[in-house]
């Protein structure tokens, strides 16, 4: 079962704001096992490149996938009610690409492991349906 979360639900999902929100919007979310989110690559904001050709940093990336897998994913399992997730570890992680201005990023992140607070995700971003980057990402819950 899949439905979709507006943007001012991923504000209340995720603590981050302006202008460390890198989470526009949930396209499919499927508790405690998956989700899909998007993030709209603009020019206005600190990124990198050559002069006409500005590029989102991909440590950036990086922290946009762990917003989706920590706080979205993670936030709405029904097992973990109230805690909050801590970035603590990416293990694999490829470097394929960049993600350019006017790009829409996809961001898909799906549950490996969940054990004693300890959650291990595989999570990849793409542009136009080519994967940029990929990794598994470690995250350690608290009450």
């Amino acid at each position: 079962m899949a439905f979709e979360v507006a943007l001012p639900d991923v504000a209340e999902l995720l603590p981050h704001r302006y202008p460390f929100l890198l989470v526009d919007r949930i396209t499919a979310i499927v508790p405690g096992k998956r989700a899909v989110g998007v993030r709209q690559v603009t020019a206005d904001e600190w990124f990198t490149g050559q002069a006409g050709a500005y590029e989102m940093p991909n440590t950036l990336v990086l922290e946009a996938l762990a917003q989706l897998s920590g706080a979205v994913l993670i936030g709405l399992s029904e097992q973990v009610v109230g805690a909050v997730g801590y970035f603590v570890g990416m293990q694999r992680v490829k470097f394929r690409g960049v993600a350019r201005a006017g790009d829409e990023l996809v961001l898909e992140c799906n549950l490996l492991q969940f054990k004693r607070g300890i959650c291990k995700t595989a999570v990849t971003a793409s542009v136009r349906g080519k994967r940029i980057v990929r990794a598994q990402l470690t995250t350690v819950l608290r009450p």
